[in-house]
């Protein structure tokens, strides 16, 4: 359920007009959002378009069994891409840090790693940079990984995420070379 969808759909509609990459993190309930839907999504309720300015989050972490984090919401087609989301130091209230967990973490990373290729390539859309962030990942497609939310139920990286992989700041630097000016 999202309360006034229209109007959500509305304002990512002009977004993605304008030419805004969305990252949004993709949730920590350690669901499959391909079969639970999660609120903001990227699919628009009255069509079965989607914002083509969207990159949906997932979590991963430093272990090898766990290279998605326990807690992170997942999805084959409904999650783009997982980054590091675990133990980040990160700014708290009052003027502290304190390391965190969660997909709220991970998606600033995305948000960082297109700010550093957009202001080497500031005339890339927004289209290119979510192409370009999504097709330069560290691939683990065939890694065996715990399921997030399941009691130890393993599949393939590649089940996990439409790109099967965890973003790379390197290739997408090399990937935006690429692209013509």
């Amino acid at each position: 359920y999202s309360p006034n969808k229209e109007v959500v759909d509305a304002a990512f509609k002009y977004a993605e007009k304008k030419g805004v990459l969305i990252i949004h993190a993709a949730g920590n309930n350690g669901e499959n959002t391909d079969i639970k839907k999660s609120y903001p999504s990227a699919s628009y309720s009255k069509s079965k378009k989607a914002c083509k300015t969207w990159i949906e989050v997932g979590a991963s972490s430093w272990e090898k069994d766990d290279f998605a984090a326990v807690f992170s919401n997942y999805g084959q087609k409904t999650v783009d891409v997982f980054a590091p989301g675990v133990q980040i130091y990160s700014s708290i209230p009052g003027s502290l840090y304190k390391n965190n967990d969660g997909t709220s973490m991970a998606a600033p990373v995305v948000t960082g790693v297109a700010a550093m290729v957009l202001s080497f390539y500031p005339n890339l859309t927004a289209i290119q940079l979510k192409e370009i962030i999504l097709k330069s990942v560290f691939d683990l497609g065939s890694v065996k990984v715990t399921v997030p939310g399941s009691k130890g139920d393993k599949l393939e990286f590649s089940k996990l995420s439409v790109t099967g992989g965890i973003v790379n700041a390197y290739n997408a630097l090399k990937l935006a070379e690429t692209y013509k000016k």
